[in-house]
């Protein structure tokens, strides 16, 4: 999978850009805050319609504008057109000027990995940030599980408003809920289906590349769930003895939105007893088993985004990321510096250098 083109316009410093890619390494360097991870977010954004570094929509859009929008021509067996449109009125996405109806049906078509610095923050957050990583992956493989979260959210968010009318009002319509309960364990049990499943590919891959890069240590996630090993059926009996509690709660006490992923090196839980060292690896080697997994369900390997990660290895583990690149993975790097990257590697890169909201080809 490459991306040959990018088109900005009005999207975050850029007015108007027009680039071109190498299909194998493309190297975008320049002083902090001068717009290179803006570049690469909009690689992003192009692939999954949402951003990296913000909820809002709107702060994608440059100042004193009401839209943005990036496009690009991507080559997967077939060479595409693919766009996406923000504006005050919502989101819409385009393949060769066909607009999409559902977001489901587009995100899966451009696969991606983003490795950062930042990532190590998902050990000191909610579980809800380590499903979050979750969805965001599974997604672009299997375009029916956004559907069964979306499915799931929304049965949720209604049962949630029964239990909350059930303790105020006394409503206790038991074959309504029942209904409701048996949609949510239906969605629920697929989304538990999928994530296990992704869970046990990466479990297979992850070891090897945290030694491929930091050269020690036995790394496994493990994946909690209300749902595991267990049938609807057995499920449904839990949500009937937790009823009075839920009602009193006002909320569902139970369910895949409760799920997370627990990250082990050498038996020890990283979240408790790691190092800000070892939880940066910990997620290094999960996206790069990931690079795998994605290969071995599409075919193809995604495009891979380094940003800023230089800054926050030595060169040792530079060098052993490096390793690992092929020509086969369309690869971009943002830096400060590009005396951080191996020589024969920018003999063969495309570099860009960024400066005043510009960028131009070096």
């Amino acid at each position: 999978m490459k991306i040959n083109t990018l088109k900005l316009h009005n999207f975050r410093n850029y007015e108007n850009l027009n680039l071109e890619f190498s299909d194998n390494l493309n190297i975008i360097y320049g002083e902090n805050g001068v717009g290179k991870t803006n570049l690469v977010e909009a690689i992003y954004v192009l692939s999954l319609t949402k951003s990296f570094r913000t909820n809002d929509d709107h702060n994608l859009i440059k100042t004193g504008n009401v839209s943005t929008k990036v496009e690009g021509s991507v080559t997967l067996n077939t060479t595409n057109d693919y766009e996406v449109i923000i504006s005050k009125e919502g989101k819409k996405v385009k393949i060769d000027n066909n607009l999409v109806s559902r977001l489901s049906d587009y995100i899966s078509k451009i696969n991606i990995v983003l490795l950062q610095p930042e990532e190590q923050i998902i050990f000191n957050e909610a579980p809800s940030s380590r499903r979050k990583l979750l969805n965001i992956e599974i997604s672009q493989l299997k375009p029916d599980y956004i559907i069964y979260l979306n499915n799931y959210n929304k049965i949720l968010k209604q049962r949630n408003f029964y239990l909350r009318e059930a303790y105020v009002n006394g409503n206790r319509s038991q074959e309504y809920l029942d209904i409701l309960t048996n949609k949510l364990i239906q969605y629920g049990l697929k989304i538990y289906e999928y994530r296990l499943d992704f869970i046990k590919k990466i479990n297979a891959l992850i070891t090897k590349k945290y030694q491929e890069i930091f050269e020690y240590g036995e790394l496994t996630i493990k994946y909690n769930s209300d749902y595991k090993n267990k049938s609807s059926e057995e499920i449904f009996k839990n949500y009937q003895k937790m009823y009075y509690r839920e009602v009193v709660m006002g909320k569902t006490l139970s369910g895949v939105h409760h799920d997370d992923i627990i990250f082990i090196l050498d038996g020890k839980e990283i979240g408790k007893w790691g190092s800000n060292g070892q939880q940066k690896n910990a997620v290094f080697a999960f996206k790069l088993a990931e690079l795998e997994v994605i290969k071995e369900e599409k075919g193809n390997y995604p495009i891979l985004i380094l940003d800023d990660l230089f800054s926050a290895l030595d060169n040792k583990k530079i060098k052993n990321i490096v390793k690992l690149l092929n020509n086969d993975i369309q690869t971009f790097i943002t830096t400060t510096e590009l005396s951080r990257i191996n020589k024969k590697l920018l003999v063969n890169a495309k570099k860009f250098n960024v400066k005043n909201d510009a960028i131009r080809e070096v």
